[in-house]
């Protein structure tokens, strides 16, 4: 199955890629030569950047080199997207632009059209019209004005033209709001049994910052003083801090031990950790003064904090253990869960957690990916109630890949907690 996954994966690869060469190559010109042959390496050369990427991001590969691929790479995955978008689209566009063009044309030939010749001058015996050669060749016709391309011509290089443009222009908006830093919103979360004395109390959630060969120590800085600036009680970091290992992303990563909150700072791991050495990751964040719930509860004041590992840890046997972490709890408590993944919501309420805090999904990241995360997850973003639980799920800090959002901008989530009483 895998087998037939992957040909049937690169058999819809090759046919896009072949469907933007017709379209933004081949259509373009008037026959072979250098832009066609220019336009095959320059789709070829982006997608063996992409790949080449991302193959050293997962194996691990010298990090100077990931971090020459990262860029071109990971940027041709996002532009690649929106310009097989963008001229799907132009296919709408297409058959009614050539409609203009030649009704345009018509209106221009019935305006112009020429006053019936008036009859010629009969011509002396031997004497040769104007133009005519000596041995009897008619004279060529001359064109009145310059001769243009055709009209489908013209319409393929408009079409692609503006494919390109709006593909760069989305992709340089998007990357231009991922390295900004993420923007604060706030969001009010009645409790139940949230003591009077807590109203207000407030949570800084932050979740997917993706330290990586592309979003370094400088991106970590502009997530820290963010954070910072919303002077929090508590600071939570849901999961997928990092893509790669403690040696090549630890001195990006060391921003985070100037996080401040007046009831300290937690993590817990995200998928991404668990292909980035979790162990090690759990350590280092330790040193640099967050406090890891790994199946793991702690007493604050007005209520319980808890975290379960990622589903990912499964795989090492670190998965998520809801007993451990809320078997014996105090459930006249109020309980907030820190779990990466918005589908660990249905064993959440299984437990009587009052509100659980996520990301994972990144909002969709690049639209229409909110459409495939929705299918895979039970809330995309925001705050959704399952039965006396409430889930809120970030968009993240940063992105994963393409360093690029669309639709889907990034955020830190100031959680206010609410008192009913």
């Amino acid at each position: 199955m895998l087998i037939v996954f992957a040909l049937l994966a690169l058999t819809l690869l090759a046919a896009a890629n072949w469907y933007l060469w017709r379209r933004l190559f081949r259509d373009t010109t008037r026959g072979p030569g250098r832009a066609r042959r220019g336009g095959a390496a320059l789709l070829a050369g982006g997608w063996a950047l992409a790949i080449g990427a991302v193959v050293a991001e997962r194996t691990g590969a010298p990090f100077w080199l990931q971090r020459i691929l990262a860029w071109p790479g990971f940027l041709w995955l996002a532009v690649s997207v929106y310009l097989l978008l963008a001229v799907l689209a132009g296919e709408a566009v297409r058959p009614l632009l050539r409609r203009l063009l030649e009704r345009r044309a018509r209106a221009g030939t019935t305006a112009g059209a020429p006053v019936a010749p008036a009859r010629p001058e009969p011509l002396p015996v031997g004497a040769r019209a104007a133009g005519e050669a000596a041995d009897g060749t008619p004279p060529t016709p001359v064109s009145a004005t310059t001769p243009e391309p055709s009209r489908r011509l013209f319409v393929s290089r408009a079409v692609a033209g503006a494919a390109a443009a709006a593909a760069l222009g989305t992709v340089g908006y998007g990357t231009y709001g991922v390295l900004r830093g993420p923007r604060v919103k706030r969001v009010t979360v009645p409790l139940a049994k949230l003591p009077r004395a807590a109203h207000g109390y407030r949570i800084a959630v932050v979740s997917d910052i993706h330290l990586s060969p592309v979003l370094g120590r400088d991106f970590a800085q502009k997530v820290v003083d963010t954070i910072n600036g919303t002077q929090p009680d508590l600071i939570a970091v849901v999961g997928d801090l990092v893509d790669g290992s403690v040696k090549d992303l630890g001195p990006a990563a060391a921003p985070l031990a100037r996080l401040k909150a007046r009831h300290g700072s937690y993590f817990v791991t995200g998928n991404h950790e668990y292909f980035s050495g979790a162990a090690q990751w759990v350590e280092e964040v330790r040193r640099l003064g967050l406090d890891p719930l790994e199946n793991a509860r702690t007493e604050l004041p007005w209520f319980d904090l808890a975290g379960v590992n990622d589903i990912a840890g499964e795989s090492e046997g670190q998965g998520p253990d809801f007993a451990k972490a809320l078997g014996d709890r105090d459930t006249g408590r109020a309980c907030v869960l820190l779990a990466h993944q918005p589908v660990q919501i249905h064993d959440a309420v299984r437990h009587g957690v009052d509100l659980q805090l996520s990301g994972h999904t990144h909002g969709g990241q690049l639209w229409p990916g909110n459409f495939l995360a929705a299918a895979a997850n039970p809330t995309v973003a925001g705050l959704e109630r399952y039965g006396d639980t409430q889930l809120y799920v970030s968009r993240g800090a940063g992105a994963w890949g393409p360093p690029t959002r669309v639709g889907a901008p990034s955020d830190i989530t100031v959680v206010e907690l609410a008192s009913t009483h």
